[in-house]
């Protein structure tokens, strides 16, 4: 029993049904010329993923039909699977079709849809009942789709019609820790049903989503055969040989820093490449948060697409100056340098009065924040480029950003990375070429919006308060819990405060890149008005 399994690990664009249908068509051309006897692309491969509220439209559904008769009349003489919606006697399916010879011979429809963290599947569609087991060079090949093999069920189901092989559509967004959760929830399947696993996983940025890849093969005892690259795409023929993968490709497993870095240059690659900007503006400070973004920038656009502006101001230290030129050295990207103590003094006089016998506190050091917001979204306008604005998540956990200042943008670079990690990055970075002036490290972070400004004048510590904000905000701890992991109950009280007085804040914030298991974004919905109070 021998079979050749085509892997296509696909960038797909979402509602980009003719492109996405040419990628397809180009995978299965490569595959025939590897003599591959099956291709088996991503969940959703022909729509990309998630659609979202296009899946309430009739037209989509009937141009994603249109698109896959035409992909199948197209196709060269190999069975494909392809991931697609479907529209079926008044219910919605998440479907995969078997395609050969233009004909559509079997359809499976996924079993288990997912409706937590960034997943609403529930929302779109109806729950298939069936296996689907075809044949493919005399070797029975069950389907399922992405969720259905984090339980049991479906997979049995497909070994008890007889499949010998799973073949499994996914569309699994990154977070810290997936990959191997993947080959963990993959290895119990295995050891339930003894069927070896065939898993292709979509790639590419989708707005807050980045989809990493990493597709493999594991035999029958839950060994790795064959595993893509991340954050990349690949086509790789996985060999069958007696009912078992043959070993293959195996892409080494990389450090944190390493593998969340390659997610945000993907995530700003295609958020940028998918919308059609032609560059990016990020506002430079001196500091180690802009300076991050600025590198991401830089190794998903390349330098000449990226653009660096200084604003300094009367608080604004020489040696954020220094750095930043520094920085400017190394990288290659245009810089300009724009005062605002100008502006300053121009909304000064046109305040003075209201603001008459009031002392000065953060609505003068805001102003500053929304001057710079004001002459970064100016350029943005003026050239068409987008502003990647430089929050990280600590930052945004508490509300240590100003609403149309810092915040001003159209895309937040590193919303999901706490500061902690920020700095680890940040490191690794300059391990693949000095880029950040190890003084931007070093140096205590601030805003440098009044004299001798520091973070922690009014933070906690950022080795604390990013302790807190994980344990409460991704692991829903309780703040009794977080105390008796041994932080001091006034830290744990004003990070939950501020955390909660913030949200109002964050629902106004830019999209930007999820890499944690719970980001600010599609899977944390707390309510802005909210009088709950955590018991302590």
């Amino acid at each position: 029993m021998t079979i050749k399994i085509a892997i296509a690990q696909i960038n797909a664009t979402v509602g980009d049904l003719a492109g996405n249908s040419a990628r397809i068509l180009d995978f299965a051309q490569r595959a025939k010329a590897q003599c591959a006897d099956l291709l088996l692309t991503p969940e959703l491969a022909l729509c990309g993923y998630p659609p979202e509220d296009l899946l309430l439209r009739e037209d989509f559904y009937a141009a994603c039909e249109r698109e896959l008769d035409q992909l199948a009349a197209a196709l060269p003489d190999i069975a494909v699977i392809v991931g697609h919606p479907l529209s079926e006697d008044g219910d919605c399916f998440n479907a995969a079709t078997l395609l050969r010879n233009g004909v559509r011979l079997a359809t499976y429809r996924k079993q288990r849809l997912p409706n937590y963290e960034v997943f609403d599947e529930e929302r779109y569609f109806a729950s298939g009942d069936k296996p689907c087991v075809v044949t493919i060079n005399g070797v029975r090949c069950g389907i399922n789709i992405c969720a259905d093999v984090w339980e049991a069920g479906a997979a049995d189901a497909a070994r008890e019609s007889g499949a010998e092989v799973l073949l499994v559509l996914n569309a699994s967004p990154y977070h810290i820790g997936k990959q191997q959760r993947r080959t963990e929830v993959l290895r119990e399947r295995i050891a339930a049903t003894g069927l070896p696993v065939v898993y292709a996983n979509l790639v590419g940025g989708q707005d807050e989503l980045v989809f990493d890849g990493g597709s493999f093969a594991l035999d029958s005892r839950g060994v790795v055969r064959c595993q893509l690259p991340r954050f990349e795409e690949a086509l790789v023929v996985v060999d069958f040989v007696d009912g078992e993968p043959r070993p293959g490709m195996i892409m080494l497993e990389q450090a944190v820093e390493a593998e969340v870095y390659q997610a945000l240059v993907l995530g700003v690659r295609d958020y940028l490449g998918k919308n059609g900007f032609p560059g990016a503006i990020i506002g430079l400070s001196g500091g180690i948060d802009s300076a991050l973004t600025l590198c991401v920038a830089v190794d998903a656009l390349g330098a000449d697409k990226v653009r660096a502006v200084m604003m300094p101001s009367p608080y604004t230290a020489d040696i954020s100056l220094a750095d930043s030129r520094e920085m400017i050295r190394l990288l290659g990207v245009r810089y300009d340098e724009i005062a605002i103590e100008p502006a300053m003094n121009v909304f000064a006089g046109m305040l003075e009065h209201e603001f008459a016998g009031l002392p000065a506190d953060t609505t003068e050091e805001n102003l500053q924040a929304r001057i710079r917001g004001m002459i970064l979204m100016a350029l943005s306008n003026k050239t068409g480029a987008l502003v990647l604005t430089t929050g990280n998540k600590s930052e945004m956990a508490v509300g240590y950003c100003t609403l149309y200042g810092d915040m001003a943008g159209g895309f937040a670079v590193i919303k999901d990375i706490v500061k902690t990690l920020v700095y680890r990055i940040s490191r690794w970075r300059n391990t693949l070429s000095h880029a950040i002036p190890e003084r931007i490290i070093t140096r205590p972070p601030s805003a440098e919006l009044k004299p001798g400004q520091t973070d922690q004048d009014s933070l906690p510590p950022y080795e604390v308060l990013d302790a807190i904000v994980e344990a409460y905000m991704e692991n829903d701890l309780s703040p009794r819990d977080i105390i008796a992991r041994g932080y001091a109950e006034a830290d744990v009280r004003r990070v939950v405060r501020l955390l909660k007085i913030s949200e109002y804040k964050r629902r106004q914030a830019p999209v930007g890149i999820r890499v944690t298991q719970r980001g600010f974004g599609k899977d944390w919905r707390y309510p802005i008005t909210n009088r709950y109070r955590d018991p302590y």
